[in-house]
C-alpha cells in the first residue's frame, strides 16, 4: 500500500489570529495538525491594523495577510471580484490542491472559494455558526451561503445540528455534508495542581457580553443565585456592548464583593481564569458547537449552559447541566450543579476530555473529506451555471451573471499574466527556533 497523499492547502477566513475567538483556535490547530501529518497549509486572511504582508506561525505555517482592512465586525468590505487577481496570485506560487473556506460570516471566504471553483480548484468549506431563517440579515445571509454552496466540493459542520441548519439554509444535499466537531488542547487547559476549597463557590464566565450570548439572561440570572446562595461568587470575563447593563446590576443590586468584572481576557490567560471556579456558565442564545465549554471541562470545571444549537451535544450529561434560555430555569440549573460538585473530579473529567476531543483526530477525520473532495469530477462551466440557476427566479440568474463575468476576469488575467510566468514558491524548512514560535507572535517575510 502507497504512501498516503499529501496535500497543499489553503485556509482562507477573515477570522485569524491575532484575533482570538473559536473560529480562529479552529483553523490554526488544524493546521498544524495537517502540517504534522506531513501537508502544506497556508492561511489567507485580511490585514490586521501593521499586520500586512506574509507571515511564518509556528512549524512553518505560512499566513498571507492580504492588504484588505476590517469593514464591518472583522470583515472585509464585498467586492466580488476585487480579491480574483491576489488569490489567483496565491494558488499558483503556492501549487494549492485544495481551498477550505471557513465561516459563513467571512466575505473573504466567499470571495476566494468562488474564485477557486472559477479556476477549477476543489473547494471544501466549514460552517461554525447557526443562523435563523426570518430576521433581514439571516435572510441576506443564506442567500449568499447558497450561492457559495451551489458549487461547493464538500462541505463541513462542527455538530449534527449545524448540519441540519446549514442544510437548510443552502439547499446543500446532505450527503455532501460531513460533521467534525471541534477540539480542544487539552496540554494548555490542566486543571488546577490543588482541589479548590468549596467553601466559596465560584462560577466562571467568560464570553463576548453581547445579546447573542446571552449577556441578558446574565443580568437576571446572578443578581438571584447570589440571593439563594450566600457562598457563591461571580467571575465575570469579556468585553462587549453588554458590559455596561453587568455594570449597572452589579452595583443596583450591590454585588460588587461578588461579582469580579474582568474585562477582555487573553486566550493565554482563559486557563488561569478558569482554574480559580468550579462551575462555569455559558448563557448563549445560539451556538454551533462553543469551543468555551470544552476548555472549561478540560480543566475540569462542571458546566451549566442553555440548551441551544449544539450544546447537547458537546458534553456527557454528568459533565454538564442544561437549561432552557430563560433566567428561572438557568438558577434551578446552578443550584442543581451546586449539590453536584462533590461528586466532580476536576482530574478525572480532564482525562475523559483527552479521550473525547483531540485536534489530531480532528485533522485525520479532515483529511478523508478533502480524499473525497479531491476525487469528485471537475464539470465545466456550463454545468455549473446550471446549479445557480436552482438558488431562485432572479438570484439564480444574477449568480450567473456573477460567475461569467469571474470567468472572463480570470481568463484575461491569464492573458496578461500566463500561470507559467508566475513563480512558484520553494518550500522553505524553517529552523527549529522558528518553529518554536507561539501562534501569539510571528515572523514576518515580505509585504505583499
Amino acid at each position: 500500500m502507497g504512501e498516503p497523499e499529501k496535500h497543499r492547502i489553503l485556509m482562507v477566513s477573515d477570522f485569524f489570529y491575532p484575533n482570538f475567538g473559536g473560529v480562529e483556535n479552529h483553523i490554526y490547530y488544524l493546521s498544524q495538525c495537517l502540517i504534522k501529518e506531513g501537508h502544506k497549509v497556508v492561511v489567507m486572511t485580511h490585514a490586521y491594523q501593521n499586520r500586512s504582508g506574509v507571515r511564518y506561525m509556528t512549524n512553518g505555517l505560512k499566513v498571507y495577510y492580504v492588504p484588505w482592512k476590517p469593514f464591518l465586525m472583522q470583515n472585509t468590505l464585498p467586492t466580488f471580484f476585487g480579491t480574483l487577481s491576489i488569490t489567483r496570485t496565491i494558488l499558483i506560487r503556492e501549487k494549492i490542491s485544495l481551498v477550505h473556506g471557513h465561516q459563513a460570516f467571512s466575505t473573504l471566504c466567499h470571495e476566494a472559494l468562488m474564485h477557486a471553483r472559477t479556476m477549477g480548484y476543489k473547494v471544501v468549506f466549514t460552517d461554525h455558526s447557526l443562523y435563523g431563517f426570518s430576521d433581514v440579515g439571516s435572510i441576506h445571509m443564506n442567500k449568499v451561503l447558497q450561492f457559495t454552496l451551489a458549487d461547493v466540493t464538500q462541505a463541513i459542520c462542527v455538530s449534527h445540528t449545524s448540519k441540519e441548519n446549514t442544510v437548510l439554509r443552502s439547499g446543500l444535499p446532505p450527503e455532501k455534508v460531513y460533521v467534525i466537531p471541534n477540539a480542544v488542547d487539552t496540554a494548555m487547559f490542566t486543571p488546577a495542581p490543588e482541589r479548590l476549597s468549596r467553601d466559596e463557590i465560584v462560577i466562571v464566565v467568560i464570553s463576548r457580553l453581547v445579546y447573542r450570548k446571552g449577556a441578558d439572561l446574565l443580568v437576571e440570572v446572578i443578581p438571584e443565585v447570589c440571593r439563594l446562595h450566600p457562598n457563591v461568587r461571580f467571575i465575570v470575563g469579556g468585553d462587549g456592548p453588554k458590559r455596561v447593563r453587568l455594570e449597572e446590576m452589579r452595583e443596583k443590586h450591590s454585588l460588587q464583593d461578588r461579582v469580579d468584572m474582568l474585562g477582555a481576557v487573553p486566550h493565554a490567560k482563559v486557563r488561569s481564569v478558569l482554574i480559580t471556579g468550579h462551575i462555569f456558565l455559558n448563557s448563549s442564545l445560539t451556538e454551533a458547537f462553543c469551543i468555551a465549554i470544552l476548555e472549561a471541562a478540560s480543566c475540569g470545571l462542571l458546566t451549566v449552559s442553555t440548551r441551544v444549537g449544539g450544546v447537547p451535544e458537546v458534553l456527557p450529561d454528568d459533565m454538564v447541566v442544561l437549561a432552557a434560555p430563560d433566567p428561572t430555569t438557568m438558577v434551578h440549573a446552578i443550584t442543581r450543579a451546586i449539590y453536584m460538585l462533590p461528586q466532580i473530579d476536576p482530574q478525572d473529567m480532564h482525562n475523559r476530555m483527552k479521550k473525547l476531543y483531540s485536534w489530531p483526530d480532528v485533522a485525520r477525520r479532515t483529511e478523508i473529506v478533502y480524499n473525497r473532495a479531491l476525487k469528485c469530477s471537475n464539470p465545466p462551466l456550463l454545468d455549473r451555471l446550471s446549479r445557480y440557476l436552482t438558488c431562485g427566479t432572479w438570484a439564480g440568474k444574477i449568480f450567473c451573471i456573477v460567475m461569467i463575468v469571474n470567468f472572463l476576469l480570470w481568463r484575461l488575467l491569464q492573458l496578461w499574466k500566463p500561470d507559467k510566468d508566475m513563480e512558484v514558491v520553494p518550500d522553505i524548512q524553517l529552523p527549529k527556533s522558528q518553529h518554536e514560535e507561539t501562534p501569539f507572535g510571528s515572523r514576518k517575510e515580505e509585504s505583499l
